[in-house]
């Protein structure tokens, strides 16, 4: 039978299930990625399972995120997740060395490989022609100790690509036109795989643009296919023999098609505040900006840094605006160097920032009140920037160099340059020794763990009945941003479960910690797509260690409801979407859990306003079942490794 990239993938690696959409499957997984924000609480977790060693092909530590050390709570992690990469097994890139997404892409993809992040934007090694999928960081110490990876079987949604990209229009266009299309709810329980004509003429950097921003979808995942283009890349970075191809068969089939003429593609632009809010470039045109930002493990290839370098040539920044640059990683930072990028930069009044996420997640350069902040990254979430009341767009790099030359924004194809074609190096510049290998004598190892890094917590089973107040009411899109914010504030506290909770739903509520603790217990209740956006399951573990017992919702984004099962709180729908309506913040809610099984509704007992309705437990397999009755997956995962050894 015919079989596509994603199918041929999954067959390869498929553990238990059916390869039958909407269907419970598990996978092996062979490589997990962890970064700083999530990897400390990962490998607490790891550790609790008493297992020596990691057991994947590959595991890399990455240290990204928390750069600001404005304390000593960021450099205790890294030298803690340093300390426990060498005595585990576990590879680990050093502060400085780049955004783990950018360099995993460069030094470990391999096409037809699977690689589980606790990121979600870990699908940029799809780009690559790996099976590459975000998760929460339970999830990866379950993987490490070589536990499948269990998800539901996707549809593959396949995106035809013709024609070839004009002058001033990239990668960033294709996904942004992909989210026009679909909205961010879009890719819920699918795959999006690329195909067709146009594929030939996209580098694996503009690939890995559109498979890292395909996250914005809610998809399981993004994939292009290994072909002749994969092979150069890997040959130039030194890897040719990790290449091998994988493409689709001429006749396989798509649960759906989309197709994208890129002869017509022009410059587009996601206005706030989300990555789906997405209009022409020039709808948008004269909006005065203040700021701009280039780079994010989304756009800081070499290709995207030097593109905009060429555009700079010779030109100052607008008066008013404040630019800054973050190459995605050392490899790049050298090579624009080398290359001359650097020195435009400069020029150009550029500030040059770290080659890390920074301004992605609110770990610095935040705009001005009520700025316009242009940025080629793959979120806009309100007050992700660090700036409530800031305006954050969300465009190629060709379009922020235009409009931080301008002033306002501006489509890059009216500033009357030349065509600008920067090509790949047929040779990367490559030095692996800011990447560590674990240990060769593991047993002389200690981790070294600073006072910010607290003891890891664990839950029984639930009781028979939940009962409590509906603790906060939300309406559609709630991200984990929203749930469990980053920033320079923030972020630090990753390790430290009591501190971290304090900032439950701070952007909206400030007063929803302090009332979830006096309440002891209780309900979260929101509309459609709760949860989008990051995989930090601090956006789970945190509203857990306050009380939260079940989260009942329209629907739910994926990584969010797979966290909430990790961590036993009881993840519900509306068997009547419209019964939403009838839920009341404060108010008394009861469910009696005697009944609970697979695919049955139970009936959940408004106390406040007496009436009754029935809710569906978004449960997709025994597994899913399991850890809601053991309290979470570490419980289950315990008891089952005990159980094999």
């Amino acid at each position: 039978m015919a079989q596509n990239v994603t199918q041929k993938i999954i067959a390869a690696h498929l553990l238990a299930g059916e390869m039958q959409p909407g269907s419970a499957i598990a996978i092996r997984i062979d490589q997990t990625l962890t970064q700083d924000a999530t990897g400390t609480m990962a490998y607490l977790q790891f550790e609790a399972l008493g297992i020596p060693k990691v057991r994947t092909e590959l595991s890399v530590s990455y240290v990204d995120h928390n750069m600001l050390q404005s304390g000593y709570e960021n450099a205790d992690d890294h030298r803690f997740l340093q300390s426990f990469a060498a005595k585990y097994g576990i590879h680990f890139s050093r502060p400085g060395n780049g955004i783990c997404h950018q360099v995993h892409l460069e030094r470990f993809s391999r096409p037809g490989r699977t690689l589980l992040g606790s990121d979600s934007h870990t699908p940029t090694s799809g780009g690559a022609g790996m099976l590459a999928i975000g998760a929460g960081g339970l999830d990866i110490a379950l993987a490490m100790g070589g536990l499948p990876f269990h998800l539901t079987m996707p549809q593959v949604i396949g995106v035809k690509l013709i024609g070839r990209l004009q002058p001033f229009v990239s990668a960033k266009d294709i996904i942004l036109e992909v989210l026009r299309r679909k909205t961010v709810k879009g890719g819920v329980g699918k795959v999006f795989e690329y195909f067709g004509p146009g594929v030939a003429h996209l580098s694996v950097p503009a690939r890995s643009t559109i498979t890292n921003m395909g996250a914005e979808l809610g998809a399981t995942t993004s994939v292009f296919p290994s072909d002749e283009v994969t092979r150069e890349y890997l040959r130039a970075q030194g890897r040719e023999a990790d290449w091998s191809p994988w493409v689709a068969d001429p006749d396989a089939s798509y649960d759906e098609v989309l197709e994208i003429d890129l002869d017509a593609l022009e410059p587009l632009i996601a206005c706030p505040h989300s990555p789906d809010n997405v209009k022409k470039v020039r709808e948008v045109a004269g909006t005065p900006v203040a700021q701009v930002a280039i780079g994010s493990c989304t756009n800081s290839s070499y290709t995207d840094l030097m593109t905009v370098a060429h555009m700079l040539a010779g030109k100052v920044v607008a008066d008013g605006v404040s630019l800054g640059i973050s190459p995605g990683s050392r490899q790049v930072m050298e090579m624009v160097t080398r290359d001359g990028g650097l020195l435009r930069f400069i020029g150009a009044g550029a500030r040059i920032l770290e080659s890390a996420c920074g301004p992605c997640i609110g770990m610095g350069f935040a705009p001005p009140s009520e700025g316009v902040s242009v940025r080629s990254f793959n979120r806009n979430f309100y007050g992700r920037s660090g700036t409530k009341n800031a305006s954050v767009y969300l465009a190629s790099p060709e379009t922020c160099a235009a409009c931080a030359l301008t002033g306002v924004i501006t489509d890059p194809r009216d500033l009357g340059l030349a065509p600008i074609s920067v090509s790949l190096p047929h040779q990367f510049l490559v030095d692996d020794r800011m990447i560590l290998p674990p240990a060769a004598e593991p047993g002389k190892i200690e981790v070294l763990r600073g006072p910010n890094i607290a003891r890891l917590p664990t839950y029984g089973a639930p009781t028979e009945e939940l009962r409590g107040p509906v603790l906060i009411r939300l309406g559609d899109d709630i991200t984990t941003d929203h749930i469990m914010p980053a920033g320079a504030k923030v972020l630090p506290l990753r390790s430290n479960l009591p501190a971290i909770s304090e900032y439950v739903f701070h952007v909206l509520d400030e007063s929803f910690p302090a009332r979830a603790k006096a309440a002891g217990k209780g309900f979260i209740v929101a509309g459609q797509n709760y949860g989008q956006g990051s995989s930090r399951e601090h956006a789970a573990l945190a509203p857990r260690y306050l009380g939260v017992q079940a989260v009942l919702v329209q629907s739910f984004a994926r990584i969010h409801l797979a966290n909430l099962i990790n961590f036993g709180i009881l993840p519900l729908t509306f068997v009547q979407p419209q019964d939403y309506e009838r839920i009341a913040q404060e108010d008394e809610l009861s469910l009696d859990l005697r009944a609970l099984d697979l695919h049955k509704p139970l009936t959940l007992r408004n106390l406040t306003q007496n009436f009754a309705i029935e809710v569906l437990p978004q449960l997709a397999s025994e597994r899913d079942l399991a850890l809601i009755r053991k309290g979470g997956a570490l419980s289950w995962a315990r008891e089952n490794l005990e159980k094999s050894a």
